[in-house]
């Protein structure tokens, strides 16, 4: 074997892929915090705040940077929620919505003047096929043009 052939088997190897070429996705609310951070808060002043208004618990700001570093598997208990809220300054409703999108990869919808069984009928709408859902919309307009004729 010569130099020649020596040079021809020693070619470079590709880099190996970094996080920075395949991005993971943040989380709704591991956004909602890292938001809260890129507006200029600190983990540690969310810690400070992470207060549980209805029990008095509290999280420490190690538990926001796992939020955003490496979320646990399973979603915040509602305490834990609470006191997220309370640092962030958003609702607990808010923080439940992001959570329940994160952890379950659902969206709630708000309806406004509408009682529970509404709301329950269109969560159950918005995760039928495509098809489905035009069916039962096509239901829901012929109802609404009966009520206005009458």
């Amino acid at each position: 074997m010569n130099r020649e052939d020596d040079e021809d088997m020693t070619a470079a190897a590709p880099a190996p892929d970094t996080p920075a070429d395949h991005p993971s996705p943040i989380g709704p609310l591991s956004q909602l915090i890292q938001d809260a951070l890129d507006n200029g808060r600190s983990l540690r002043d969310l810690g400070k705040a992470a207060t549980d208004p209805v029990t008095g618990e509290s999280i420490s700001w190690q538990y926001f940077q796992k939020l955003i570093k490496n979320p646990p598997a399973s979603a915040p208990n509602v305490v834990t929620v609470r006191a997220i809220a309370a640092a962030l300054g958003k609702s607990e409703r808010r923080v439940k919505e992001a959570a329940a999108d994160q952890w379950l990869d659902y969206r709630a919808t708000e309806l406004v003047g509408y009682g529970n069984t509404a709301r329950i009928i269109m969560g159950h709408v918005g995760a039928m096929p495509e098809q489905e859902r035009k069916r039962w919309l096509a239901m829901i307009e012929a109802d609404e043009r009966a009520r206005h004729e009458d």
